[in-house]
C-alpha cells in the first residue's frame, strides 16, 4: 500500500478520500486554493501545501504545480478524486513520468473511455450499443445537422471531455444548431479545458441509470449494482437511488453482465461508470463512462458495505480485486440528496457565503458527506455543495421516510439553500411512486408543481 497521498482536488472529494486513506495508514497531502486554505476540516491532514489563488486554472488545475507538490513531499500516489483532472490523459500520463501512481485507470482506458466520442466506438465494438449520434467529435455544428436530418430532433451536444451537465446543450431544431454548438464547445472549453463536442439523438423521458464497475486489470471486471439519477435539472442530477426504479429486472439481468464482459474484455482498470439511457420501451442504451467515482457513489456503498474508495487505492497497487461477482452483495435500498448553497427561486442561483451554523442528522443507516463545519466559508469559485446526505433502509417506503426524517433533522445558517425543495420532492407524487423521468423535475418546476 501506498506511504504517502497526494489528493488532487478540494472540499468534499479531498475529504472523503481522505477519510479512507487516513484508515489505511496512509499519510495524506492536501492542496489549497487560497479559497479553501481556512476551512477546519484541514486541521486533521497530515500536509496541507498552498497551490494558488482561487480561480481553478491556476490552482486544482495545474498540473505543474500539483506534480511538483508530489515530488516535494515525496508522495508514491496521486488520487484525483472526480471532476477537475480525474479523466485527464495527460497528467495520468505526467504523473507516470514523475514516478506517480495515478489512482485511476490507465491513460489508454482514460482515452478509450473517458473520451466521450471515443468511448462509443469502443463500447460498440465491446457490444453495447450507443445512442444514435456522431461518430467522433463535430467540427462544426453543420455536421450535427446531418444526426438531425438521419435521427430527427431533439438532439442533444455533448463536451467529449464533460461531466456534471457541462458543455451539453439541446438543440429542438435545425435553426437552433449554430448558438448550441457555440455555447456547448465555449461551456466545454472553459470547464475542462477541451472544447471538442459530439451530438446524439435526445431520448425522450428517459430514465438515467449507471452501472458501478470495479476491475483489476487482469481481466477481472465486477458489476456493483446500479443507480438511478433521472432526477435531474438543467443535466444536473438532484437526487440519486438504487436500485434504479427505472430498471426492469429483465433489463438489468441483460445489461449488467454485458457491461462486465465488455469491460473485461478491454482489461478495465480501478473504477468506474458505465451510463445508460432507458428509453420509453425499457430498453437502455449506452450514452458514456465516467472513468472515476462518481458524487453518488455512496449509493452503492450503502448498498453493498464496500468502501469504493479502498477498492481503488489496493487496486492502484497492484493488488487484484479483493471480489469476486459472486461476492457482491446488494441489499435493501439507498437515497442520496444533495445539500447545495443555492436559490432554487432565483433560477438555483449559486449562494456562497458564511455557513453560520450547521446541524446534520445522524443515525442508523444515516450517513453524511461533507467538508464544512459552522464558521466555514463557501466561496463563489467551485461547486456550490454543503453536504450530501444519504440513508439506507431495508427498502424504498422505508428508505424515503428515513430521508424525510433526516433532511427534517438538518438546518443550515447562512447561506440560502435548496433543503426545502428537496424536501418537497420526497413528497411529490411521481418520485414518491418512481414513476418519473430526466424530463419530470423541470416540468413540474414549469407547472409550478414543485
Amino acid at each position: 500500500m501506498f506511504r504517502r497521498l497526494l489528493i488532487a482536488n478540494r472540499g468534499e472529494v479531498a475529504a472523503r478520500v481522505a477519510r479512507t486513506a487516513r484508515r489505511l495508514g496512509i499519510e495524506v497531502v492536501c492542496v489549497v486554493s487560497a479559497a479553501d486554505r481556512d476551512q477546519a476540516w484541514l486541521a486533521e491532514v497530515d500536509h496541507v501545501v498552498p497551490i494558488g489563488p482561487a480561480r481553478a486554472s491556476a490552482s486544482y488545475l495545474d498540473q505543474d504545480a500539483l506534480l511538483e507538490v508530489a515530488r516535494h513531499l515525496r508522495c508514491s500516489a496521486v488520487h484525483p478524486g472526480w471532476g477537475f483532472l480525474s479523466e485527464n490523459e495527460s497528467f495520468a500520463v505526467r504523473c507516470a513520468a514523475a514516478g506517480l501512481t495515478f489512482v485511476g485507470p490507465s491513460p489508454t482506458h482514460l482515452r478509450q473511455m473517458g473520451d466521450k466520442a471515443v468511448a462509443r466506438k469502443t463500447m460498440a465494438a465491446l457490444g453495447l450499443p450507443p445512442i444514435p449520434g456522431s461518430p467522433g467529435p463535430l467540427q462544426a455544428a453543420h455536421e450535427a445537422a446531418a444526426i438531425g436530418d438521419a435521427y430527427g430532433y431533439p438532439l442533444l451536444l455533448k463536451a467529449v471531455a464533460g461531466g456534471g451537465g457541462r458543455g451539453m446543450r439541446g438543440v429542438d431544431g435545425p435553426d437552433a444548431l449554430e448558438e448550441a454548438f457555440s455555447a456547448a464547445s465555449a461551456e466545454a472549453l472553459a470547464s475542462f479545458g477541451d472544447g471538442r463536442v459530439y451530438v446524439e439523438k435526445r431520448i425522450q423521458r428517459g430514465r438515467h441509470v449507471e452501472i458501478q464497475v470495479l476491475g483489476d486489470g487482469y481481466g477481472n471486471v465486477v458489476v456493483l449494482g446500479e443507480r438511478e439519477c433521472s432526477l435531474q435539472r438543467r443535466h444536473q442530477k438532484v437526487v440519486e437511488e438504487g436500485p434504479a426504479p427505472g430498471l426492469s429486472d429483465d433489463e438489468r439481468a441483460r445489461v449488467l453482465p454485458a457491461v462486465a464482459r465488455a469491460l473485461s474484455a478491454a482489461r478495465y482498470a480501478n473504477a468506474g461508470t458505465v451510463e445508460m439511457l432507458v428509453d420509453e420501451q425499457g430498453r437502455a442504451w449506452f450514452m458514456e463512462m465516467n472513468t472515476r467515482l462518481q458524487v453518488e457513489h455512496g449509493v452503492t456503498e450503502l448498498l453493498t458495505g464496500l468502501d469504493l474508495v479502498e477498492l481503488q487505492l489496493r487496486v492502484a497497487a497492484g493488488e487484484r480485486a479483493p471480489l469476486r461477482q459472486d461476492d457482491v452483495r446488494v441489499s435493501g435500498h439507498a437515497i442520496e440528496v444533495r445539500i447545495n448553497a443555492e436559490d432554487p427561486a432565483q433560477g438555483f442561483r449559486p449562494a456562497p457565503g458564511l455557513v453560520r451554523g450547521l446541524t446534520l442528522p445522524s443515525g442508523d443507516g444515516v450517513r453524511v458527506d461533507t467538508h464544512l463545519s459552522a464558521g466555514d466559508r463557501i466561496p463563489p469559485n467551485y461547486d456550490s455543495m454543503i453536504a450530501k446526505v444519504l440513508v439506507h433502509a431495508a427498502d424504498r417506503p422505508a428508505a424515503l421516510a428515513k430521508m424525510r426524517h433526516a433532511l427534517s433533522s438538518t438546518a443550515v445558517e447562512g447561506p440560502t439553500t435548496n433543503l426545502d425543495l428537496l424536501s418537497r420532492i420526497l413528497g411529490w407524487g411521481p418520485f414518491v411512486t418512481g414513476q418519473y423521468d430526466t424530463t419530470s423535475l423541470e416540468a413540474a418546476f414549469a407547472a409550478g408543481d414543485l
